[in-house]
């Protein structure tokens, strides 16, 4: 890990270093060492998880790392964020991680150029996680995420790639819509019939005329 072994004398990293055990701190190699070690093993624990986030942070700060999206995401979150509606990203990843990701998405004007990007944190109004909402698969998540918003959860509409979280929101009286996007678990041909589903975003009408509310009864 090259930022481990660039910042391992620095201050900003040392909090991170010091969280270890005691036996990774004495080197670089062995920091790498148990950290490979915890990965492999799928272990979550604290201080990994505070390091995954420096290291994430470093690495789009430096241009290592940079978001790509679908073509229609941010031109159409702009048009919604125009129109006045209020737009929360609801994501099994961190507060941090989600702002992050928003923070640095690959700028379509950029061509080949990875390293030039955007910030859309500025079109979110809202940030949730399994911490401050609770698990994607339960309808009590999506009944809180309504009650923090002030919004009654039918006016809500809630889009997911997983049919477990669109079950869970409608469940929790919500509208919601499957995204299905190339490289996504295939829809059975019952999703298809239970759920609305659609391909881009600019399929999706936010006036309540045009929403399919046959899919949304509990």
């Amino acid at each position: 890990m090259f930022v481990i072994q660039e910042r391992w004398d620095s201050a900003d990293f040392k909090p991170y270093r010091d969280a270890f055990p005691t036996e990774a701190q004495a080197s670089p190699e062995a920091f790498e060492a148990h950290v490979k070690d915890l990965t492999a093993r799928d272990v979550k624990i604290a201080y990994l998880k505070n390091l995954q986030g420096y290291l994430w942070q470093a690495g789009y700060e430096n241009g290592a790392y940079s978001t790509p999206l679908f073509d229609d995401v941010a031109p159409q979150l702009q048009h919604w964020h125009d129109s006045s509606k209020q737009l929360v990203i609801y994501s099994s990843g961190s507060i941090f991680a989600q702002k992050l990701l928003f923070g640095h998405v690959q700028d379509p004007l950029g061509g080949a150029d990875e390293k030039r990007t955007q910030n859309l944190q500025g079109l979110i109004d809202g940030w949730f996680d399994t911490t401050n909402a609770g698990l994607k698969h339960d309808a009590s998540s999506y009944t809180k995420i309504a009650e923090e918003l002030g919004k009654p959860a039918d006016t809500v509409l809630f889009l997911s790639d997983n049919v477990k979280e669109v079950k869970a929101a409608i469940e929790a009286g919500m509208q919601s819509i499957v995204v299905d996007r190339p490289g996504n678990a295939p829809l059975s041909e019952e999703d298809k019939s239970k759920y609305q589903v659609v391909e881009t975003l600019n399929e999706i009408s936010l006036s309540p005329a045009q929403i399919d509310h046959r899919f949304f009864k509990r």
